[in-house]
């Protein structure tokens, strides 16, 4: 660590520090606001599949990264078991997977806007009755917009738990991707979270 220490002192240190802030381009807001966003698209397949993907455009999130309450969402959303959209879907042999989220970076999560998606990946029959497939996945979601978070508070605890045990016994990655990631950690977390701020959940805050 001396040795790193002193490389780094040598080789960083000259450079100057401007004093200024981080760029904000928070004023650059709902750029998704346009006819062509509502809208259904249709693309040809390269491969035989037949994929549906939902895509909301929200206000930034990334200050909520102590919450994540998109990766929240997600948990619920692409849940398998009793009484879930997938469980649904399969029993009318619509879907084979389904899942949703929010990559909380780059172009899914920045100071504009956030991103999130639930993609379905569809049998032949469920492309037949696509429509409905859409409309099955907004009454969930908004079933969980009724019920709210409020009683769900065990729900998120078991997934703070799942994603400490994850990071705890994560396996060893390439130094040069570390470096990387904690760089770009740098720039998008408090000091005390650098090491921690992309993969852990600190709060359980239902409001956000």
């Amino acid at each position: 660590l001396d040795t790193l220490e002193k490389w780094v002192t040598e080789i960083f240190s000259e450079i100057p520090n401007n004093g200024l802030p981080k760029p904000s381009f928070g004023h650059l807001t709902q750029p998704f606001d346009t006819p062509e966003f509502h809208k259904l698209y249709r693309v040809v397949p390269i491969r035989k599949v037949h994929s549906l993907t939902i895509t909301w455009a929200l206000p930034p999130q990334e200050q909520y990264y102590r919450v994540k309450p998109l990766h929240y969402i997600s948990w619920l959303v692409g849940h398998e078991g009793k009484g879930s959209v997938l469980s649904f879907l399969r029993k009318k042999f619509w879907a084979l997977a389904l899942y949703g989220g929010n990559g909380e970076t780059g172009f899914e999560q920045n100071s504009t806007y956030s991103i999130f998606s639930i993609s379905v990946t569809l049998t032949d029959e469920g492309y037949k009755h696509f429509y409905e497939v859409a409309h099955v996945v907004f009454q969930y979601v908004k079933m969980l917009q009724k019920r709210g978070p409020d009683k769900r508070q065990v729900i998120w605890e078991e997934i703070q738990k799942i994603e400490a045990n994850e990071f705890h016994y994560q396996e060893q990655t390439d130094p040069v991707d570390y470096v990387e990631s904690l760089c770009e950690n740098m720039q998008l977390f408090q000091k005390e979270d650098f090491l921690t701020g992309d993969q852990l959940l600190f709060e359980y805050k239902p409001e956000v």
